[in-house]
């Protein structure tokens, strides 16, 4: 890491002397100063940011299931994996899928299969509790298709009874009204090769002491495995249960007369996406499900293209003094992007090397390939970035914006290299907008709803529809490159927006936990393409955001908002999402209110001596309702941004402002 000297180029920032509030005005400069200098102190020496990415104890325990089935057991890594998966168990016995949530039936089942493979014997007491809470929640027969087929390699599982995932799906064409480009992209990377697995059956016997048969409410009985049929006779879900039970008996009486042919296309498809990426799509699932797919088509160990498929995945890994934990992937795109940004918000000079060096890395990973995207989008040019080292193939649009924001904050030596660069990214961002006005991340008009009745979609992201997240963020980029309300596509995403608004006046929040992520990011674009804030839009919103504020002055709200509208911002102050919060509240021009002010002496007074904040709770969205995420970054540059954006705002107002934020620090 490089060692960072204070910036001295803060001239940018206000110092915010006024009279007799100076010195919340040097508390408030301090804070900032602090942040800026944690950021550059661990800034890659390359010049990239890359935290770590949190996750559930699911990643675990499949680790320890694809060993297993790999037969190449490392008895000292097991019980590391062992000693993360038990540090995550909730009281109850069971396991949750975010901090102090409650025990979700897939990852618990996982975690006790897991520590019986890891040697853990069915009477031991953390196996106990986790027995009797999952019987109380179903049993095996409940958790999700991934989990099952999983389950399957280990003859945990029946095959005719999980939902088929035919590899033949790879053969529908294009223009054909369900293929696989229809899903969204993580999904069919997690689908092909998945579906290769199907078809070949992989089984290896595990000791019978490994076994969950214990966890099969009344007996392992193959006839309550099944899926179970809607009560609504006419129904998409059975139409589609239907097609499954039809797969199913083709399997068995082996008419497969495409068989032969879409497993090679399954596989010439896997294998063209190891390229210009770190793994196929560069996130855990689809890599460990290559993994396996390369398995059971013949692949030996030796081949260079397993070894390499391995080692990105052991990449993932973090090993400690006696825990192991997997992350579902990196982030150094997004994490670089942000910090970038919130160092040139905070004054740093845009010709500072620092930030020079960090432009020169990011601008070198934008996509100059065609990649899954072009089959809905033909006439859009390469031109944008994707979340991780290396994925050529999937760049997303939401990291795209984030990378023009960051780059508007530096002055690149070769100033015409940058121009082209973010033009590029701009022209790419505006061909991917969707039909209704907004965009989605990695696809365009992916939004046909029926597919999430399709049996193996029950891990409840098969669609990328557009978001308001996203739109918002583009269109703050937009507005920082000079495109205002006069734009036509601009003025559609505004519409787009408006009819997304919820009846109490919040957005939802599809990549951020989650009505105060999406409700801060459609104010910042709303607020920087010129919508008025008297709007009823914009004000209805900033109430909402000051209604769920919490008595500490800070905001939270937790993963379970997905689930339970009565969530919605409700859950335990962090730094990251009472950062969204005032950041809401500034972009709707309050920089008046009590909630602002508290907010403020919230994050002066939870930052630590060096400059970081502490976050334990997950405010990153995976996928809703199953999979969420904790940025170890969003903790750092959050509270920067939002500090800076006060500061500058206050600046140009009255010291009552200040007075205000100095009642409330007390």
């Amino acid at each position: 890491m490089n060692e960072s000297p204070s910036v001295s180029s803060a001239s940018n920032v206000p110092q915010l002397v006024f009279g007799k509030i100076d010195s919340l005005a040097a508390r408030i400069s301090s804070a900032i100063r602090l942040g800026r200098d944690w950021l550059f102190a661990h800034q890659h020496d390359d010049g990239y940011w890359c935290g770590e990415l949190g996750a559930d104890t699911t990643l675990e325990s499949d680790y320890l299931l694809l060993h297993t089935l790999l037969d190449t057991v490392n008895a000292e890594r097991f019980q590391k994996c062992a000693n993360q998966i038990l540090a995550g168990q909730n009281e109850d016995g069971g396991w949750p899928t975010y901090v102090e949530g409650p025990s979700n039936i897939s990852a618990s089942v996982k975690a006790y299969f897991g520590l019986k493979l890891a040697g853990y014997s069915a009477d031991h007491p953390a196996l106990v509790r986790a027995r009797a809470k999952i019987l109380e929640m179903g049993g095996v027969t409940e958790v999700n298709t991934f989990t099952k087929i999983y389950l399957c390699f280990l003859g945990q599982y029946d095959y005719d009874a999980v939902p088929a995932v035919p590899p033949e799906i790879v053969l529908f064409p294009n223009w054909f009204w369900f293929n696989i480009y229809e899903i969204s992209s993580w999904s069919r990377a997690i689908l092909v090769p998945l579906s290769i697995a199907y078809a070949k059956k992989p089984f290896k016997k595990i000791p019978a002491s490994m076994g969950i048969d214990e966890l099969f409410v009344g007996g392992r009985d193959k006839s309550r495995m099944h899926l179970h049929w809607s009560k609504k006779v006419i129904s998409w879900r059975n139409f589609f249960l239907m097609l499954d039970r039809l797969t199913h008996w083709f399997e068995r009486v082996h008419i497969r007369p495409l068989r032969s042919m879409a497993l090679r296309k399954a596989e010439n498809w896997m294998v063209e996406r190891f390229e210009m990426s770190d793994g196929v799509a560069a996130i855990y699932p689809s890599i460990m499900n290559s993994i396996i797919a390369m398995r059971c088509l013949g692949y030996s160990v030796d081949d260079p293209q397993f070894i390499r498929a391995m080692d990105e995945f052991e990449k993932l890994g973090i090993e400690e003094e006696t825990t192991f934990r997997m992350q579902p992937c990196k982030s150094p795109v997004w994490d670089t992007a942000f910090a970038l940004f919130a160092l040139g918000e905070a004054g740093v000079s845009p010709s500072d090397p620092r930030m020079v060096k960090c432009a020169d890395w990011i601008l070198q990973k934008q996509v100059r390939n065609p990649g899954d995207w072009t089959v809905k989008n033909k006439k859009g040019k390469p031109g944008g970035w994707y979340f991780e080292f290396n994925n050529e193939f999937y760049p997303d649009v939401d990291d795209s914006a984030m990378v023009c924001l960051a780059l508007a904050h530096v002055e690149h030596p070769n100033g015409r290299y940058q121009r082209e660069s973010v033009q590029r990214a701009i022209d790419w961002i505006f061909s991917m907008q969707c039909k209704n006005g907004g965009w989605a991340s990695f696809d365009k008009d992916n939004d046909k709803m029926v597919f999430e009745q399709i049996p193996f979609a029950d891990h409840n992201a098969m669609l990328d529809p557009a978001t308001s997240d996203i739109t918002g963020r583009i269109l703050e980029m937009l507005a920082t490159y000079g495109y205002t309300q006069s734009d036509r596509r601009v003025k559609k995403a505004i519409r787009f927006l408006m009819d997304e608004q919820e009846s109490d006046g919040s957005w939802f929040g599809r990549w951020g936990v989650n009505y105060i992520y999406g409700t801060m990011q459609v104010l910042r674009g709303l607020e920087a393409v010129g919508v008025d804030h008297h709007e009823p839009c914009v004000q209805q919103a900033a109430e909402w955001l000051r209604m769920v504020q919490n008595a500490d002055g800070g905001w939270g709200e937790t993963c379970g908002s997905y689930d339970d509208a009565n969530l919605k911002g409700v859950g335990k102050s962090t730094p990251s999402q009472t950062a969204w919060a005032i950041m809401g509240l500034l972009a709707a021009n309050d920089i008046r209110s009590d909630s602002v002010a508290r907010g403020i002496a919230y994050l002066l007074s939870t930052q630590n001596g060096d400059g970081s904040w502490n976050e334990t709770h997950y405010t990153g969205t995976g996928f809703p309702r199953v999979f969420y995420l904790m940025y170890y970054m969003y903790r750092q540059y959050f509270p920067l941004i939002a500090l800076t954006a006060y500061a500058k705002m206050v600046s140009g107002e009255s010291g009552k402002n200040l007075a205000t934020t100095e009642r409330a620090i007390g």
